[in-house]
């Protein structure tokens, strides 16, 4: 894996048949639909992909094969968030076993910890890991964030070498994007890609898009056109992302409708199944009509825009 990491790692969903069962067949036809679009790397059991959702066991089998199928073609990200310490390290090192690349962690997100408590934590767990570790800033979801402070302390430790940013707020990820003339190794990512092109601009090295899912060419060369000075066409390409999540992402009333929305979408396309883990549950027939009409405009743009 090369430092820093850079361009779109998507956010993988988990293809589920039931509630402890994947969709292997599906699993496979997403692994293969995303790397066919150029990507930088995979993200496997983080918000998009249901992973605080998931039995031990099922994550377990799906890092096995992820990994097994990828077979070294792009590098692994996976997700150890939780809220006990031993299952973090447990499953970072299964990772490690099965050839992933590296591991992603957010704050454990029950009992919230001051920024004291949270330098602690990574103190104590990244001598456990047998993994370079990427902070993944997620405050909606774990209540507590990684403040800038703590992110400028935690790039003293050579073995945390990225952060993923999912908070929204482009004044914090301007900030730590001013941090990485501290680290020129350190990789800084955001996650909402209705923000990709302000992330780009203020010196983020890409992005963890997930709808790279469904349309993974479209995200890469958004970051393209970017990286080689061609500002209009990006411009034109994060217009089309915005439909992505103005159409596909917001068809339902909470906020599970992304991830409805895209593994709807996936199932549409003939991809995988989109059964969702409980409490949450796919689409109905008039969502999924929806979604149906939403791709068919999202496929005839992209067609004009030849991706």
């Amino acid at each position: 894996m090369k430092s820093p990491l850079t361009g779109i790692i998507p956010p993988m969903v988990t293809p589920l048949r039931s509630r402890d069962e994947l969709d292997v067949a599906g699993l496979g036809r997403v692994i293969e639909r995303i790397l066919a679009g150029g990507v930088s790397g995979l993200f496997i059991l983080g918000t998009t992909g249901e992973g605080p959702s998931l039995s031990y066991r099922l994550r377990r089998e799906l890092i096995e094969r992820v990994c097994d199928q990828i077979n070294r073609r792009v590098p692994v990200l996976v997700g150890i968030t939780d809220t006990a310490f031993v299952e973090s390290v447990t499953l970072a090192r299964h990772a490690a076993d099965a050839g992933a690349d590296a591991v992603v962690v957010a704050p454990p997100y029950y009992m919230p910890e001051g920024q004291p408590e949270l330098l602690e934590w990574l103190d104590h767990l990244v001598p456990e890991l047998p993994l370079p570790l990427f902070l993944y800033n997620m405050p909606p979801l774990t209540k507590v964030a990684f403040e800038l402070e703590t992110v400028r302390r935690a790039m003293d430790n050579p073995r945390i070498v990225g952060l993923k940013d999912s908070s929204g707020d482009l004044a914090y990820f301007n900030s730590a994007a001013a941090l990485l003339k501290q680290r020129p190794d350190w990789s800084l990512f955001i996650g909402p890609e209705e923000k990709l092109l302000d992330a780009l601009q203020a010196g983020g090295h890409g992005g963890v898009s997930g709808g790279a899912n469904l349309f993974p060419k479209l995200y890469v060369k958004l970051c393209d056109a970017f990286r080689s000075g061609d500002i209009v066409r990006a411009r034109e390409l994060q217009a089309l992302v915005q439909r992505v999540s103005q159409s596909i992402y917001r068809i339902g009333r909470h906020p599970s409708s992304v991830i409805k929305g895209i593994k709807c979408a996936l199932a549409c396309l003939g991809v995988c199944d989109d059964f969702l883990a409980e409490p949450f549950h796919r689409f109905r027939a008039e969502e999924r009509a929806l979604v149906q009409n939403h791709l068919k405009e999202l496929e005839a743009d992209l067609s004009k825009l030849k991706l």
